[in-house]
């Protein structure tokens, strides 16, 4: 097997060596000289050949007539600087060591580098950002709890970024609170939405900046500038930018005015049900109620006959008030059956913006995303690249900076249409990670701190596809209610392409204080058979015991037909009766017997007592008993 890989190691470096003779040979005569060179290696060297051409387009090689660029001289420089950039695409060439490689010609030869680059296949991160060492974080406060607030934590290790978390008292055991590099307790459980303590514990262990993660107060305009006022970097864009594009209609406006698409509907709230009605008739039914400071389904009714939507206005509006404090309302035409598209975007303060591609978030119940994919199976090439054109102009129109999403409604002729901005990390940024080989919380913090964009759009690649499943504690067979209750068994998957976010384990407590999402269970696969193959391995791996878990529900979609095919829009757990064929899918496990039961009873108060120091040697008399009992029952 060695010998074979070698054997292929030194054909291709033959074959490099040779394609690049051919394409850098020495141009001095004229333009035309240098095209015919072009066309040659355009054949010869397409790799070399799509290089040079990026770089003339985007700038980085400017054509400078004074400078002789085709003399032997600049050639060799025009060289250095297309070998410099190919290799920073190489899997496993460490960015920081690049630089010092490629100005040293004695340290390695670039066919080295790009034999050794090519040989590895594991996963590699590649950063997007570039960030003066002195313009580093030193010490960066959570405001958040459960897998966000362990997954930015994580990040900011990677970064070498002191973390300060907050916890309240349900959290104080949690795994976040252990891993950070200082806890503070900040109150009840409703604390995490208490702006002055937050501010005032930033304040005492001087941190530099506030991660806000995702819920709670990641989209508050109100935090943001008490941050901004308190010389506190808010992770995220400025509270203006918070502020136009929370409220959903100025935000509809502000896209309009960059020629992207929206939805029918009003440009005014709401006044009253009279107005809704009168709106409604205008427009045509279906129509769409939406809490215009909201988001997550939250103040959201559908509505089809319009006897239906008096009641429907009222309580989208108190459960806007209850969620967000506003009850204020817009109208939109309803899109049936339409697709979940977002595209995830960064940019820099500096006005650079670049796209990462695109979640499919369509499986969804009551308008909660449930499972996401990247790439999209419904969009090709062409209609990629136009969506994602149009998600640039929209936050771009808004002077964005900072990692964020857009999101589009996709209908069963490609025709998009434009939902809204979210302003923060999404819960479901990891199957785009698993695609890019980029980590999204690094670059977002990163950027907060003035990071500046070091690649363009035509850099960005999507490779293979990625599936993302939501487990929550909740019983799918009794209409997702939360299921309340210690985990007592806690043991998750493994393998080649899976990864698992989550802040569980064995004896974490599932309280009814906050959310019940428990994991993130993410699978990579070379193409979609392979990542929906993995996710259902990955998910009859899954052991969650002690609580109800949605795992039989996502195990019912990924063998649902319609979702092997790809056909999915909003509608497809109902339009396939996914929750009727969930029973099938819930593992019947043993019941322990009674003996087995005193065992782990017997054992569990021995291990007490040897933690009191009450241990010995001697046999424990609970132990002993538990284990007689048994053999006599037996």
């Amino acid at each position: 097997m060695g010998k074979m890989k070698n054997k292929l190691q030194l054909s291709l470096k033959n074959r490099l060596i040779s394609s690049l003779n051919k394409g850098l040979e020495p141009v001095e005569s004229s333009y035309k000289a240098l095209g015919r060179v072009f066309n040659k290696m355009k054949k010869a060297a397409p790799l070399v050949y799509d290089e040079v051409e990026a770089l003339v387009k985007s700038n980085v090689v400017s054509i400078d007539k004074r400078k002789k660029i085709f003399k032997k001289t600049y050639l060799a420089e025009l060289g250095d600087t297309i070998t410099s950039n190919l290799i920073r695409k190489i899997p496993s060439i460490d960015q920081r060591e690049l630089k010092k490689i490629v100005s040293n010609r004695s340290s390695q030869t670039f066919i080295d580098m790009l034999a050794k680059g090519l040989s590895v296949s594991s996963f590699t991160e590649k950063e997007y950002t570039v960030l003066a060492k002195e313009k580093k974080f030193k010490r960066v406060l959570i405001a958040n709890r459960g897998e966000i607030a362990l997954r930015v934590i994580r990040a900011c290790r990677e970064l070498g970024i002191e973390t300060v978390l907050v916890y309240s008292k349900p959290d104080k055991d949690t795994l976040a609170v252990k891993f950070a590099d200082k806890a503070c307790y900040i109150g009840p459980a409703v604390s995490y939405l208490d702006i002055t303590k937050i501010i005032s514990i930033a304040k005492k262990t001087k941190s530099d900046a506030i991660h806000p993660g995702y819920g709670f107060l990641a989209e508050n305009a109100k935090f943001a500038k008490l941050c901004e006022k308190s010389k506190i970097k808010f992770i995220g864009p400025s509270s203006k930018t918070i502020d136009l594009l929370g409220d959903k209609i100025k935000a509809k406006k502000i896209v309009l005015k960059a020629n992207v698409p929206v939805i029918a509907g009003t440009m005014k709230p709401l006044k009253n049900k009279k107005h809704a009605i009168k709106l409604a008739n205008k427009i045509g039914f279906p129509v769409i109620i939406k809490a215009a400071a909201g988001g997550g389904g939250k103040g959201m009714r559908v509505i089809i006959k319009p006897e239906d939507l008096e009641k429907a206005y009222e309580s989208a509006g108190a459960e806007a008030f209850l969620s967000f404090g506003d009850k204020t309302l817009y109208i939109e035409k309803y899109i049936e059956e339409p697709r979940h598209i977002e595209f995830q975007i960064l940019a820099d303060r500096y006005g650079n913006v670049v796209h990462l591609g695109e979640r499919d978030c369509s499986v969804q119940r009551k308008h909660q995303k449930l499972v996401e994919e990247s790439p999209s199976p419904a969009l090709n090439d062409e209609v990629r690249e136009k969506i994602g054109e149009v998600a640039i102009r929209a936050v771009s129109a808004a002077n964005y900076e900072g990692a964020g999403t857009v999101e589009f409604l996709l209908d069963k002729n490609n025709n998009f249409y434009f939902i809204e901005i979210n302003t923060r990390i999404q819960v479901e940024h990891g199957v785009t990670e698993m695609v890019t080989g980029v980590d999204l919380v690094k670059e977002q913090i990163k950027l907060a701190a003035g990071a500046k964009l070091a690649f363009n759009q035509d850099h960005i690649k999507l490779d293979g596809w990625a599936i993302e499943c939501r487990i929550n504690a909740e019983d799918p067979l009794n209409n997702f209610t939360p299921s309340i209750g210690t985990i007592i068994n806690y043991l998750p998957p493994g393998g080649p392409g899976i990864r698992v976010n989550s802040i569980c384990h064995q004896g974490y407590k599932v309280l009814p204080d906050y959310d019940s999402l428990l994991s993130l269970l993410i699978c990579y696969g070379s193409d979609r058979q392979e990542a929906i193959a993995r996710m259902k391995g990955a998910l009859r791996e899954y052991i969650i015991d002690g609580v109800k878990t949605t795992i039989p529900f996502h195990l019912a979609v990924l063998h649902d037909k319609n979702f092997v095919k790809g056909k999915v829009t909003t509608a497809f757990i109902e339009k396939n009766d996914i929750l009727k064929s969930v029973n099938k899918y819930c593992e019947k496990r043993k019941e322990l017997t009674n003996g087995q039961k005193r065992i782990i009873i017997t054992t569990a108060v021995a291990k007490y007592m040897e933690k009191k120091g009450n241990y010995s040697n001697k046999p424990n008399p609970w132990v002993m008993a538990g284990r007689q009992e048994l053999m006599e029952n037996e």
